[in-house]
């Protein structure tokens, strides 16, 4: 792999721990990492990636998404549904899916993301329908070449036993964990600068058993890997909890062992002051989904008292069957401007957002290399044209989510080349949307 030099960037991000922000500036990737950066660089060995009039920032994190659901984006009857409703429309149609559709649906998720300046993402793959695995998703992301943080989730408690799924998509809770060890054996990768991370993810309290959620925590801290649940996100998830559970959701977390920083959970748009500070004090990390939590009227998360109290927040573009989108640049401004509504015009800067949508969700992912544009950081750099229609006439172009653009230049993962020029280098895109085209359809009849 060629030393890449980015060169005259007109304005750097680079999320350090000043915030520091720099101008007219040249960055070398090397090995996989930021080697230098500064006005002086000489690398005459290196290729050269010009970015005078360009906006530089460390590549976003997207710390929540369910790839699978690519498939079924604007389902009718689930279109305008609350959560358990929408839900309930689509495990039938969920249930057709096979290692073809996972795997598929999966690059494309993956590509949308990678276009609007995506580097590293996790993924909640929590059902397993006729022989797909966990397996399927990582090779789509081994193709696509960005960084991957795969969840083995599940379903454990289905219509019969009082669960929202219908049985024909539960397992048995054994072979849950079996399946867990085993993913966790063969794709698990601790190091620096790791291409590949599994976590342990139990769907969410209303589908899979305390004991269950028990018996994870265990085997995810015996394993060392991390811990990712849906927690908190309405009112009938709340509902749900203090009913069958006689608690609220974030006591229940803490009862069950799914408190400590090697903890996130995803949504949490109900939790009340008590449980801010219970995640606070337990450096418990949130995934906040602000456009899925709008497309199902789940509320705006409070995502300012997180912030304020201490939690780690990063974002999370959630599946594509309730967003319907994947772009995680436009999940970072809708996040903003959520706060704004909810709290006033100066609740939420634009800067911030995008700290939240870089560092704040490698934070949250456990990924202190990532996430900054800092010497000896991973080479994760997405490159914004500042000279195009969205940014003409902007007085602060680094402003980038007040004006755009929501899609990216150039991207590098781990000082590889992803996207040049606004298009994708790793697939043969057209060729896999008319695939993922006729998967959909046959879904459909």
């Amino acid at each position: 792999m060629p030393d890449i030099l980015i060169r005259n960037a007109h304005h750097v991000l680079t999320m350090d721990d000043a915030r520091l922000e720099l101008q007219d500036t040249h960055i070398l990737l090397k090995d996989g990492i930021i080697a230098e950066i500064g006005p002086d660089i000489i690398a005459p060995d290196a290729e050269i990636v010009e970015a005078s009039g360009a906006i530089v920032t460390p590549g976003l994190v997207n710390t929540h998404h369910h790839l699978y659901q690519t498939l079924t984006r604007a389902v009718p009857g689930a279109q305008d549904a609350l959560l358990f409703g929408w839900l309930q429309r689509l495990y039938p149609i969920w249930a057709r899916f096979g290692p073809e559709e996972m795997f598929v649906s999966a690059q494309i998720g993956l590509a949308e993301l990678a276009l609007s300046g995506c580097t590293l993402t996790s993924d909640h793959l929590y059902l397993y329908p006729n022989g797909a695995r966990l397996d399927d998703t990582i090779a789509a992301a081994q193709e696509v070449g960005l960084r991957f943080h795969a969840t083995r989730g599940a379903m454990s408690i289905g219509e019969s036993d009082g669960g929202l799924p219908p049985d024909t998509l539960v397992e048995k809770e054994a072979a849950i964990l079996e399946d867990c060890i085993r993913v966790i054996d063969a794709h698990h990768d601790a190091s620096l600068g790791a291409m590949i991370r599994v976590g342990v993810a139990p769907c969410s309290p209303f589908s899979v058993s305390p004991d269950l959620m028990r018996d994870a925590a265990i085997l995810a801290r015996d394993k060392g890997v991390m811990l990712h649940t849906h927690l908190a996100e309405n009112d009938e998830d709340v509902a749900y909890s203090l009913e069958k559970f006689g608690c609220r959701p974030g006591q229940y977390a803490e009862e069950l062992g799914w408190i400590g920083d090697d903890v996130w959970h995803a949504h949490c748009v109900k939790l009340d002051a008590q449980e801010i500070d219970l995640f606070a004090r337990g450096q418990t990390g949130v995934a906040h989904c602000p456009c899925s939590n709008c497309r199902l009227g789940s509320g705006i998360a409070p995502l300012r008292a997180m912030r304020d109290a201490g939690v780690s927040v990063g974002l999370g573009v959630d599946g594509s069957a309730s967003n319907d989108n994947g772009n995680l640049a436009a999940e970072a401004r809708q996040a903003m401007l959520l706060q704004r509504v909810a709290l006033g015009a100066d609740a939420m800067s634009a800067r911030e957002a995008l700290e939240i949508a870089t560092r704040g969700g490698a934070a949250v992912l456990g990924r202190d290399d990532c996430g900054q544009i800092v010497v000896g950081k991973r080479a994760d750099i997405a490159i914004w044209d500042a000279q195009t229609i969205e940014n003409a006439g902007s007085w602060d172009p680094a402003a980038l989510l007040l004006a755009g653009p929501q899609k990216v230049r150039d991207l590098f993962v781990e000082g590889r080349q992803i996207v040049r020029d606004g298009r994708l280098q790793t697939l043969d895109l057209p060729k896999v949307i008319a695939r993922q085209s006729m998967l959909a359809q046959g879904l459909a009849h």
